[in-house]
């Protein structure tokens, strides 16, 4: 696996964060459908294959501080558009 610019990781767990928050409050098919496509992105970006791997390995990705070459996660930025 190709690890996920650091910035583009963060951006997309608040993604998450925001479409689980806005599905807790008001579940609608809009809300589920923004959490079911920042979950899909955050699992290609971590190469897991469910939502709490995806964020457990997120969160260890940013433990030890994702790739810091140049140009690194080029590919995730767009997916995180």
């Amino acid at each position: 696996m190709i690890a996920p610019a650091e910035n583009t990781l963060r951006t997309v767990l608040a993604r998450f964060a925001h479409a689980r928050i806005e599905h807790d409050i008001r579940p609608t098919g809009a809300t589920s459908r923004a959490l079911e496509d920042v979950s899909y992105t955050l699992c290609v970006m971590t190469d897991c294959q469910d939502i709490g791997r995806a964020l457990d390995t997120a969160d260890s990705l940013l433990a030890a501080g994702c790739s810091r070459r140049p140009g690194a996660g080029q590919r995730d930025k767009a997916l995180a558009a």
